[in-house]
C-alpha cells in the first residue's frame, strides 16, 4: 500500500499552528538538540522540549522545591524523564539490570514501571541525558517514540506461553513496533552516533531490526525521510495493543488502535479491529472527554500491519491539527462516524476488510502470583505498587528485584499494571525466590490484596508538570485505610479497579476502572464509578470536588450500600452501572438508613 496516497475528500490544509510548525521545521526531528546539548544552561528551549518528546525524553521538576527555590531566588529544580520502547514489555536479564544500574548511576535511584508496559527513569540531569539515551540504545532497546506524536509503546499480553497463539501476539507486536517506528536517522545522529568521529558506538535496537542486532537498516533508515508519516508526523500522540478476549490485560478498548484476537483451534486466524479510544479529557472544555474504541473490522494475521498503517495515515491525514485538545483519533472516529472512518481505511487497502466476528472482551488476567508456562516451566508476577521501584528502610524492592533476576538470569516481563513477571523458573527455584523476598522485606502477590493488586496510579507529584495533585504517593495509604473497612464488611475477596491520577489525562485509564479517582483541584478529586474489570466500559462522574480527606469515606459508602443491594454475582462496576444516576440516592440512603442484612453472595 501506498503511504501517501491522496485522500479525494481531504480539505485544503489551514495555516499551521505553532507545533505543527516546529515539527514541519525539525528536518525530521533534529531542530536544535545538537546545539543545546552542547550548552550549559540547566533547561531546554521550548521547541526542543517538543521535539524531545519524539526522542522519549520530558523535561520535569522537582515540585516539592518550587516554593523554597523560588524563596531563594533560584530557578526550578529541572532534570529529565527518560522512558524507554519495549514493545509487549519482553526484556532480557540484561535489559532489565541495565535499568536498575542507569537509575542509580544516572537518574534518581528509582524507576518507575509504566502503564504502557515500559519503563521510565527519573532525575536525569541535562549534562547526562546523552549518556543514559546511548546506554539504553548499548543493551538493545531504544527510547525512540516512547513519547511525541507518533505510535508509542506497543502493548500485548505479558503471559510468558510458546503456542502458537501466544507467538502470533509477540509476532504482531514486534511488527508493529517495526513498522510503526519513525525512520529519522536525527535519533542515532544524537543519542547514538560518536559526536567527534561520526561513528556508531555500539549496535542498537533500530526500527528496522527487533532483534537487537545492528542492521544498515537501508537507505529509508538512514535518510531523513518519512514514508509513513511525513514531516509533521500525527496531529497527536498514537497508542496501540493487542490482546485475547479471555485476557483484557492491555485495557484494548482505550487504545487508539487495538487488536482483538480471533481464536479458532488453538491458531489465532485474524484479529477485530477496533479503533478510537482515548482517556485524555480537560473537564472545564466539553469538546473534550473520555473515549472507548468502537469495533472497525476483521482482518486476518497477515493483514493487521498494512490495517495497522492505513489507520494511523487516515489520522495522519485528517486528525485535527488546528487543536490538540481534539486531535486524538478518538475524535475523528466520532465526528465520522465509524463507517465513514472505515470506508477510509479500506481505500487504502488492496484487499477487501471483514466484519468483525462475534468475539470480545470475556475476562481479564492480571497474571499476578505462579502461573504454569507449557515448557514445563513456571512464571511468577509479583506486584509492584504503582510501578515504582525503589530501595526504603522496610523494603529493598530494587535490591531484592536485582537479587531475584541475577539468580534466574532469565526474561522478565512488564505488565499493564504496573507490574513484573519472572519467567521460565523451573521448580526447585521457586523455594529461593520466596526467601529472597522475604529477606529483602518484599511482599509476595500471594499476601497482597486484591484491592491493592488491581490498582494503579499515575506518577503525578512531584515530578509531572501536569500534576494538579497527589496520585500514586497518595494511593498506597487510601488502600491501607480502605483495606481494613472492606475486611469489616466482608469484601476482601472481591475484584475491582481503583486507579488514581494527578490530572484528567488519565495516564492510568481511570475512566474505565470500576472506580476512578481523577485530580480536579489541589487536594480534590472527582470520584468516577461504573467502569468494568473488563475495561470495556467507561465510569461516570459520581462525585465532584471530593476532598483527599473524605475519599475513604465515600467510598466506604459506596461499597456499604453494594454489600447490601448489589445482585448475586453482581461487580462493583455493574452495580454502580445499574443504577447510573440513582446510585448517590442509594449510597446516602443505605448510609442514612439501619443497617440490614445484604445478600449472602455478591
Amino acid at each position: 500500500m501506498s503511504t501517501h496516497s491522496p485522500d479525494p475528500t481531504a480539505t485544503s490544509k489551514p495555516k499551521l499552528t505553532r507545533d505543527e510548525q516546529i515539527k514541519a521545521d525539525s528536518q525530521y526531528l533534529a531542530g536544535e538538540i545538537a546545539q543545546e546539548l552542547a550548552d550549559e544552561s540547566p533547561s531546554f528551549g521550548t521547541e526542543t522540549l517538543k521535539l524531545l518528546k519524539f526522542h522519549g525524553t520530558y523535561q520535569q521538576d522537582d515540585r516539592d522545591q518550587r516554593s523554597v527555590l523560588r524563596k531563594q531566588g533560584k530557578e526550578k529544580a529541572f532534570s529529565m524523564m527518560v522512558r524507554c520502547r519495549i514493545p509487549g514489555g519482553r526484556l532480557t536479564a540484561r535489559q532489565f539490570l541495565a535499568h536498575l544500574d542507569i537509575c542509580d548511576l544516572l537518574g534518581n535511584s528509582t524507576m518507575k514501571i509504566t502503564t504502557r508496559q515500559t519503563i521510565q527513569l527519573h532525575g536525569v540531569v541535562r549534562r547526562d541525558l546523552q549518556q543514559t539515551i546511548r546506554k539504553i540504545n548499548a543493551i538493545g532497546l531504544s527510547t525512540l517514540a516512547a513519547c511525541g506524536d507518533v505510535n508509542r509503546n506497543v502493548m500485548c499480553c505479558p503471559r510468558k506461553q510458546n503456542d502458537p497463539v501466544h507467538r502470533e501476539l509477540q509476532r504482531l507486536a514486534d511488527a508493529l513496533a517495526v513498522s510503526l517506528a519513525p525512520q529519522t536517522s536525527a535519533y542515532h545522529e544524537l543519542w547514538v552516533t560518536d559526536v567527534q568521529t561520526g561513528e556508531r558506538m555500539f549496535a542498537s535496537h533500530t526500527p528496522s531490526d527487533p532483534s537487537g542486532d545492528e542492521s544498515d537498516g537501508g537507505a529509508e533508515a538512514t535518510s531523513n525521510v518519512e514514508p509513513l508519516y511525513g514531516p509533521t508526523y500525527l496531529p497527536r500522540k498514537f497508542k496501540c495493543g493487542i490482546a485475547l478476549p479471555a485476557d483484557n490485560c492491555i485495557d484494548i478498548y482505550t487504545q487508539d488502535l487495538g487488536f482483538l484476537a480471533v481464536v479458532r483451534d488453538g491458531r489465532v486466524i485474524g484479529y477485530n479491529v477496533l479503533v478510537g479510544g482515548g482517556m485524555g479529557t480537560t473537564p472545564s472544555q466539553k469538546k473534550t472527554y473520555p473515549a472507548v474504541a468502537k469495533r472497525l473490522a476483521f482482518c486476518t494475521a497477515e493483514q493487521a500491519v498494512d490495517v495497522a498503517k492505513a489507520v494511523l495515515i487516515v489520522q495522519r491525514d485528517n486528525g485535527d491539527r488546528s487543536d490538540r485538545k481534539v486531535a486524538r483519533m478518538k475524535y475523528l472516529v466520532d465526528r465520522w462516524g465509524i463507517e465513514t472512518f472505515r470506508q477510509h481505511v479500506q481505500r487504502l487497502l488492496n484487499f477487501p476488510l471483514g466484519d468483525c466476528t462475534e468475539d470480545d472482551v470475556q475476562d481479564v488476567d492480571d497474571h499476578m502470583g505462579w502461573q504454569a508456562q507449557d515448557d514445563g516451566l513456571f512464571s511468577y508476577g509479583l506486584s509492584i505498587e504503582n510501578g515504582r521501584v525503589k530501595d526504603q528502610a522496610a523494603k529493598q524492592l530494587k535490591t531484592g528485584l536485582r537479587e531475584i533476576v541475577n539468580y534466574l538470569g532469565t526474561e522478565v516481563r512488564l505488565a499493564g499494571n504496573q507490574s513484573l513477571i519472572f519467567c521460565d523458573i523451573r521448580t526447585d527455584q521457586r523455594q529461593r525466590i520466596a526467601e529472597i523476598l522475604v529477606a529483602n522485606g518484599i511482599r509476595p502477590t500471594e499476601e497482597v490484596s486484591m484491592a491493592r493488586r488491581y490498582a494503579m496510579a499515575c506518577v503525578a507529584l512531584p515530578s509531572c508538570g501536569l500534576a494538579i495533585t497527589e496520585a500514586e504517593r497518595r494511593l498506597p495509604r487510601l488502600i491501607d485505610d480502605l483495606e481494613r473497612e472492606l475486611a469489616r464488611l466482608g469484601l476482601c475477596a472481591k475484584r475491582f479497579t481503583i486507579r488514581m491520577t494527578g490530572c484528567p489525562n488519565g495516564c492510568a485509564r481511570p475512566y474505565v476502572a470500576d472506580i476512578g479517582l481523577v485530580g480536579k483541584a489541589v487536594d480534590r478529586y472527582t470520584i468516577y464509578v461504573g467502569g468494568t474489570l473488563l475495561g470495556t466500559r467507561l465510569a461516570f462522574s459520581y462525585r465532584d470536588m471530593v476532598a483527599a480527606s473524605d475519599l475513604v469515606p465515600q467510598l466506604v459508602q459506596l461499597f456499604t450500600a453494594y454489600k447490601h443491594h448489589a445482585s448475586d454475582g453482581e461487580s462493583l462496576g455493574d452495580f454502580c452501572n445499574r443504577f447510573g444516576d440513582g446510585l448517590a440516592a442509594i449510597v446516602d440512603d443505605t448510609a442514612a438508613g439501619p443497617t440490614v442484612d445484604g445478600p449472602t453472595s455478591i
